[in-house]
């Protein structure tokens, strides 16, 4: 894909497209096993992360029928939980998620993710599953991608010479020093992600699967931490060329530590200005029940994207927002 041009796909095309995907991911989890379930998109609760933003809307019913003000999901990754703690088993969810912001050549505010959960697995075994998942999908265009496998410090002393939890802040810096940058209020996670993005993620080939785990600890989101020196997320991020495809977790079943995280989440909202969400207490209550297990969600889109070999998303809907 060359940046800045628009494939020659059309409509139809990129509609037939998604509908040969869809048959494809649903063929791909039905030989294994795993249910596919349907959960809400409104929610009482929102997502507390500061770099997501969601819709809210009004309900006008009756006061019974619980909080009025309801939020567009941004991923349907707090019911599946829930279901997960009922012993619903492996299940996997194909949807449209929103989220608030940038609309363009990247990002569309309603998109589709497919999210699934494992249970019994950690992360590095689910990697397997998700790159099979890719070979897959790329197979419906006759592609096959070659995968490179790293931990989130071999990547970065790989290809950068720095060790990710040894740097300091300045040496982490320098190989950004071309690129503009508004430096204010600025930590060393958001140095880190810059490296990501800038200087990782670019250099990707094209055709192949790039797969970086075991993260910083500070960078754990909803996934356990394993202890040692240093403590590592057990997360992993997978991308197909430049483009992040999935982000999967050996999932947190720890209500008391999950709170906590929604609270830190919160006041850096409050740090930045930005609204205090609601939390979801109804995955708070149950998620000590829920069974070990590892989750992932890939953003659909994304994946037509790299199918069509296009660098626009308007070329995989069937009308963008602005059209919608």
């Amino acid at each position: 894909m060359n940046e800045g041009a628009r494939a020659p796909v059309s409509r139809l095309e990129s509609l037939r497209l998604r509908a040969r995907l869809y048959a494809g991911i649903r063929a791909f989890f039905a030989g294994r096993g795993v249910l596919e379930v349907e959960t809400p998109v409104l929610s009482a609760a929102g997502n507390t992360e500061p770099n997501i933003e969601s819709f809210s809307t009004p309900f006008s019913g009756h006061v019974d029928a619980g909080s009025r003000e309801r939020w567009l999901r941004t991923s349907p990754e707090y019911p599946l939980k829930r279901l997960l703690a009922d012993g619903i088993g492996d299940c996997y969810e194909l949807g449209r998620v929103f989220r608030n912001g940038e609309a363009g050549r990247r990002h569309n505010p309603e998109f589709t993710m497919l999210e699934w959960y494992r249970v019994g697995w950690d992360h590095l075994r689910l990697i397997d599953e998700t790159v099979e998942l890719v070979q897959d999908a790329l197979a419906l265009q006759g592609r096959h991608a070659e995968v490179v496998v790293r931990s989130y410090r071999e990547w970065f002393v790989a290809e950068l010479g720095l060790d990710p939890f040894t740097a300091s802040v300045d040496e982490l810096r320098a190989p950004l020093a071309d690129v503009r940058i508004d430096e204010a209020g600025l930590v060393r996670d958001d140095w880190l992600d810059l490296l990501v993005t800038h200087r990782l993620q670019p250099s990707f080939p094209r055709d192949r699967i790039s797969v970086m785990h075991d993260f910083p600890a500070t960078q754990c989101a909803l996934a356990k931490v394993r202890a040692g020196e240093p403590p590592l997320a057990e997360r992993f991020e997978l991308y197909l060329g430049s483009y992040e495809l999935a982000n999967g977790y050996h999932e947190l079943n720890d209500a008391a530590e999950q709170r906590a995280r929604f609270e830190r989440d919160n006041a850096r909202r409050r740090g930045r200005g930005q609204r205090e969400l609601p939390l979801d207490e109804r995955l708070l209550a149950v998620l000590d029940a829920m069974p070990a297990c590892a989750g992932v969600a890939l953003g659909i889109e994304r994946l037509l994207m790299c199918l069509a070999a296009t660098d626009d998303i308007r070329d995989v809907l069937a009308f963008a927002f602005a059209e919608a």
